[in-house]
Order: structure tokens, then sequence, then C-alpha cells
């Protein structure tokens, strides 16, 4: 289909003069007045507008005015018409948004070449800004996507996790629910602590994330361990217990050797940190390094306290559950020297909460 050009002019000679020379190659429109104009474009919009400038009741600037005021006429091209070719009236018109200024009288091949590059262009801009949108699209599309599989992936990662923490406390004679409370543990501990301020220069939302996420795997090791030491009803000989220790060390092998392809290193290195050292303590008493204070990772810390916690509380194959409330005794009395103290304190401060996540599994 030919596209269409209106001329806007009040003199009907010179309309008759363009649809002439136009008329061959485009389908031609007129206005004799600029009110005609916007009357004719709430019918059909062109794709060029041809504008005289000097018209009674309406001019040319004004009809310029009146166009960029709606979103179906404001980029159509326009090419003012004009007699006066005073530098100031072409300044103007370029200043209003005009693409482009023809004097009159018209000469035929001038009008026809000014038409044709102004098309050209415009085709040329809408061309690259249809292309411009629908890459746009196709890359918004793809992150979409893309954010949906990681979201996937992220969803069988954990479920990959918890069926192997899961494994291991069936094992170890837990009677259940082990791993999901000391996760949930350790999350109330982690954010209770950035609420106050402490360690909040380490306690990020993405440091919470994969601390809470790796949560379930401090007992990985224990896939090492044979199940006659997991599941004696009894105390452990020393040399046994010796033999469980090394269940920390090898958790953290384990997760470097497993993880190192499938997880981000910030994910391993806390996993790694909660496995091997959840046994160290605040007085360099534990296993296996012996490290004291806080040269044993916070990530570490935190898992101690809600592991003894909810050990203390559980039924064991070798003990029967302690009451809640002697539990919390010993977590107060063993700040600073099993634990990090600012960690049981606020261990403490969170007792109902603690207790409604123990009632509640």
């Amino acid at each position: 289909m030919q596209q269409m050009i209106l001329i806007v002019d009040d003199n009907r000679s010179n309309i008759k003069i363009a649809q002439t020379i136009l008329e061959k190659e485009y389908r031609v429109a007129a206005a004799l007045s600029g009110k005609k104009a916007i009357q004719f474009l709430t019918l059909a919009v062109p794709d060029l507008i041809l504008l005289d400038i000097y018209m009674p009741d309406m001019n040319g600037f004004e009809v310029m005015e009146e166009l960029k005021l709606h979103k179906e006429w404001k980029d159509i091209p326009v090419i003012f018409l004009t007699a006066n070719s005073e530098p100031k009236t072409e300044a103007r018109c370029f200043q209003m948004g005009a693409v482009d200024f023809i004097s009159k009288p018209f000469i035929p091949e001038v009008i026809k070449n000014r038409i044709n590059r102004t098309l050209e262009l415009q085709a040329y801009r809408k061309n690259l800004e249809d292309a411009v949108k629908n890459q746009s699209r196709k890359i918004l599309q793809q992150a979409r996507e893309l954010a949906h599989k990681q979201q996937e992936l992220m969803a069988i990662q954990q479920e990959v996790i918890i069926g192997m923490a899961n494994l291991i406390e069936g094992r170890d004679g837990s009677t259940g629910g082990h791993i999901k409370r000391t996760s949930q543990y350790v999350e109330l501990i982690a954010r209770a602590l950035k609420e106050k301020g402490i360690f909040s220069d380490i306690l990020t939302e993405e440091y919470i994330e994969n601390l809470c996420k790796a949560a379930p795997l401090h007992d990985i090791g224990k896939i090492c361990i044979s199940d006659v030491i997991l599941q004696k009803p009894g105390k452990l000989t020393e040399e046994e217990f010796d033999i469980m220790k090394t269940h920390a060390e090898r958790g953290g092998e384990v997760i470097r050797s497993t993880m190192a392809k499938i997880e981000k290193q910030e994910f391993i290195d806390i996993a790694f940190d909660i496995a091997t050292y959840h046994h160290e303590k605040w007085n360099g008493q534990g296993y296996p390094k012996g490290l004291t204070g806080r040269d044993i990772p916070l990530s570490a810390r935190i898992m101690a306290v809600a592991d003894v916690f909810d050990a203390l509380v559980s039924k064991r194959c070798y003990k029967e559950p302690m009451d809640s409330e002697e539990a919390f005794e010993i977590i107060k009395v063993s700040g600073g020297s099993h634990f990090d103290p600012e960690i049981s304190n606020v261990f403490l401060e969170l007792r109902d909460r603690v207790k409604e996540i123990s009632r509640n599994d």
C-alpha cells in the first residue's frame, strides 16, 4: 500500500500543485486549515505531514504543539511549508520538532527528494526501534527463563542436600526432625544477631541464605562412619569416640569433593566450615583443630548452639530427651566455654520461639 501524505495549507493552489507532484507515488490527503487537519487526524494517521506555517485560526506552530500532546501523533514526521525563508523562521521550525523545511514556490524535484529522504529515515528509525524492542523482549524472556531454571536448579540442589542429610539422620539413631529444627534455629539466631547489629559485617542476606542452606549438611561426614558406632545404644569407647570425631574433617572433605562443580564458592566455604568446625569450642577444647574464640568460623559457632540444644532435647538410641528448661540452662552456663557468649545469649533471648519450633516439629 502507498504511504499517505497529509498536506495542510490554506491556499488551494498550493495544495493542487503539491498533489500533482506527489500523487503518482503517494496517497495524498489535504486540509485547508489547522483545525481541519486535527479533525482529519482523528480519522486517519498519515505517514508524513506537509504543514504550512501561516494560516488563519490555527497556524502551523500551533498544529505542531497539538501533535505533541497525542501519543499516536507525536512521532509523525512534519515538513514545514512557507514562503518566509528568514533564518529565524527556519530555526523556529526545527525547534518545534520539524524534520525539514521546504520553501515556496515548490520545486518538484526538491519536494520529492525531501519527502523521499524523510520517509526513508522514518522507516529506518521505526525498523531500528522495532528491532530494539524485539531484542529487548527476547533478552527479558531469556532472563526470565534463566531465572526460572536457576530457581528450579536451586530447589533440586536443596532437595538433594536435605535428602543426603536425612539419610545421615536416619543412620545415627535420631528420631527424626533434627535437620529441620537445627536449620530453623540457625536462621533464627542469624537473623536475631543481624537485627542487633552483631557480626553485621558478615551476616549479609546472601550469607544468611547460604548458612541456612548449608546447615543440613553439618553432619554429612557421618556418612563415612560405621553404623556399628552411629547406632550403638550405649556410651562409645575412647577408641570409638576418636573414630566418631573424624566425621567433622571428613564432612568438609565430602563437601569440597562433591559440590565443587555444582555450587557457588561462597556456599561451599560456609558448608565446609559448618561441617568441619561445628564441634569446636570457644575455649579451645573442641575438635578437630582445637580452635578458640573467633578463630572458629561464625557459621560453625552458630551451628554449634543449634546442634547441641537440639541434641539435648531429642531422644536418641543412647539417651532419653532432656527437658527444654534444663537444656537452656546448659546453653547458658556453657556460654564463654563451649559457645560464643554473644551467640548463646541471643539464643536464650529467643527461648519462646525456639520452644515453638521444638513443639511444632
